[in-house]
């Protein structure tokens, strides 16, 4: 018999006057069936019955069965203006009917148009872009460029790092369950994290958030012992660890994959100068945080008051088209042109199209203000849940990137188990919420929905969630 709850649901899931097309596909059995033959294996799907979604629309994304739910998980912080955005689609079609591809030995209009488009949205001198296909191709790019520019090999990253699956960009991620039995980190050094809830130093007032932990700060007026203790690690890094001359410091400003972690105010300034002292370049992975996710600014970087000598973007780029970039110096990029380097794809005429139509979208939309608005508001609703329940053991993030650190209870910090943090996860998506999941031990909830989310649609999510840690206590007891 099937367990029932006497906890009910508070809160009705936000009205939406868009009416999905009829599915009219296989079956869902044959699908499944389809997936388990005909799909590498190492496409894992999440759920114990895993959705089958057929048609999205802004924030929402509706199943074969015509069953709507609230997406925050956006495609994993994918889908920056909203599925299927109407001017963005109305790009896409319009240039589809024009010129789909030439490659770029040719110019075409919106290759040039895009390429100043997106580099006016960084400061001098990042002026020069390389357009590809994915965030690990591009990050892949920037560790070859840091290394070709500078003549030094060892790059270093964090512990926790997602920069990729390639097996290049494997060397950077330092996320176990990525990692494969083969040499894949040659000349690539991972560093303590700086992370101010789940490491040895972090206080009240170390993150840039509206939400801090709930650790104690004795730190006097301007002075973070956090900081200072995870600089003194790093240095003991390029100490022991490194040649006296490296190729450069690739670093997300928010760590995406491994659950939102941030690191305490002016750690980076002081990385990358340190960094730079080595002949080292630092890079910036914007591939989640680009775009104006964060709200208070555009780009990751520019909430640590730092400037990378290259930038890396994918994910929200193009809303879900696979597309990405580096951005550099024209000095840095003239290290590339010692020989050939091409990609056959990139840039192409429909992407630059979508690349340049998602800009004029978050403009247009005002999507980073209400990034910044509704991701706070999201977050401040959700410390309250903190406060309410021992296994919400942190709450933390910048706009709308967010994370939900679940704990067995508040004074061990030990990870909530698998089998808990899935149920939870499962009554969510039943009520209508998609949530994602991350975290070296995925004890994360990993909340980065399409910019266009509102208020209301923030207090259905935490209702929901509300409802399923109320359900998980009753089913403790």
């Amino acid at each position: 018999q099937k367990w029932k709850s006497s906890v009910s649901l508070r809160a009705e899931m936000p009205p939406c006057d868009f009416v999905p097309e009829k599915y009219q596909s296989y079956t869902y059995d044959h699908m499944l069936k389809i997936r388990e033959r005909n799909l590498s294996p190492t496409l894992l799907m999440v759920y114990k019955k895993p959705l089958l979604l057929h048609q999205g629309h802004m924030q929402w994304l509706f199943d074969y069965e015509g069953r709507r739910y609230l997406d925050l998980f956006a495609g994993i912080a994918t889908v920056s203006v909203g599925h299927c955005h109407p001017k963005v689609t109305a790009a896409a079609q319009k240039q589809l009917a024009r010129l789909w591809h030439t490659s770029n030995i040719y110019m075409h209009p919106s290759i040039q148009e895009y390429a100043e488009k997106l580099t006016s949205q960084l400061p001098d001198p990042l002026k020069v872009v390389f357009l590809t296909n994915s965030g690990s191709e591009a990050n892949d790019l920037a560790m070859f460029l840091a290394r070709l520019h500078t003549r030094s090999f060892d790059i270093i990253c964090f512990r926790g790092a997602y920069h990729g699956c390639s097996p290049y960009t494997l060397g950077v991620t330092s996320v176990g369950y990525y990692k494969h039995g083969f040499s894949s980190g040659f000349g690539c050094t991972t560093t303590m994290l700086p992370d101010v809830f789940r490491g040895p130093w972090g206080g009240s007032h170390c993150r840039d958030s509206p939400v801090q932990t709930i650790r104690k700060c004795s730190c006097s007026e301007g002075v973070c012992y956090a900081k200072d203790q995870y600089i003194e690690q790093f240095k003991e890094t390029l100490n022991t660890c490194v040649p006296k001359t490296i190729a450069g410091f690739i670093v997300e400003p928010i760590q995406g994959v491994n659950g939102t972690v941030q690191y305490p105010k002016g750690f980076l300034k002081e990385a990358f100068q340190l960094v730079r002292e080595r002949g080292g370049l630092c890079i910036s992975d914007e591939v989640q945080t680009g775009f104006g996710r964060t709200g208070s600014h555009f780009w990751g970087f520019q909430n640590h008051d730092v400037l990378p000598d290259i930038v890396t973007m994918a994910k929200g780029i193009g809303n879900g088209f696979p597309m990405a970039a580096v951005v550099t110096t024209k000095e840095i990029a003239s290290a590339l042109a010692q020989n050939l380097h091409f990609n056959t794809f990139g840039g192409n005429p429909v992407a630059c199209i979508v690349g340049a139509a998602v800009l004029d979208a978050i403009e247009e939309d005002g999507l980073q203000q209400n990034s910044e608005e509704v991701g706070t508001y999201m977050l401040l609703e959700l410390a309250k849940l903190r406060d309410k329940f021992e296994i919400v053991g942190d709450v933390r993030g910048k706009g709308l990137m967010i994370g939900v650190e679940m704990v067995t209870n508040k004074g061990s910090c030990h990870p909530l188990p698998n089998e808990e943090f899935g149920q939870i996860w499962e009554d969510c998506k039943d009520m209508g919420v998609l949530l994602g999941r991350g975290g070296l031990y995925r004890q994360t909830f990993r909340i980065k929905p399409p910019m266009c989310i509102t208020k209301k649609d923030a207090d259905f999510a935490v209702e929901v969630f509300r409802t399923a840690l109320e359900r998980h206590m009753e089913r403790a007891v």
